[in-house]
């Protein structure tokens, strides 16, 4: 009986903490691969240069899903967690957003709602992502 019970505790744990490795947990900011990119420099650009690039939204589409999609959820649909990202404006208005958001995150009320990404994701790497996000903006 005792045998029993105790494969039946560990295979218990064998399915939580299956759970928990699967599931996203606290991930960290991940650099983007921006192979094939147009270097942009140490000085940030004002405007994205990559927008319309298929290449770039390829690179964003992946830097998104590594970094963003846990909380603005797969394809920028999001549950309510954080903001919708097909609904940033276009354009400078929205480039200049975007840059201020993913360079220094967002702290409300002492509590991270979104990590700073300058230093971990370069610049081509947050560009790419906006020309992600733009291709699925909507109204």
């Amino acid at each position: 009986m005792k045998t029993a019970a105790s494969g039946v505790l560990a295979a218990l744990g064998l399915v939580l903490a299956a759970g928990s490795a699967l599931g996203h947990g606290d991930v960290q900011p991940q650099p983007v691969n921006t192979d094939g990119l147009k270097a942009l420099g140490a000085e940030w650009v004002a405007e994205n240069p990559y927008k319309g690039d298929k290449h770039a939204i390829a690179i964003g589409a992946s830097g998104f899903n590594q970094n963003c999609a846990r909380c603005h959820g797969l394809e920028m649909i999001s549950g309510g967690l954080a903001p919708d990202l097909r609904y940033l404006p276009q354009g400078k208005e929205g480039d200049e957003y975007f840059v201020e958001r993913m360079k220094h995150g967002a702290v409300i009320n002492g509590v991270t709602k979104m990590p700073a990404f300058d230093g971990v994701i370069s610049q081509e790497g947050l560009w790419a992502i906006r020309s992600y996000i733009e291709s699925k903006h909507e109204e």
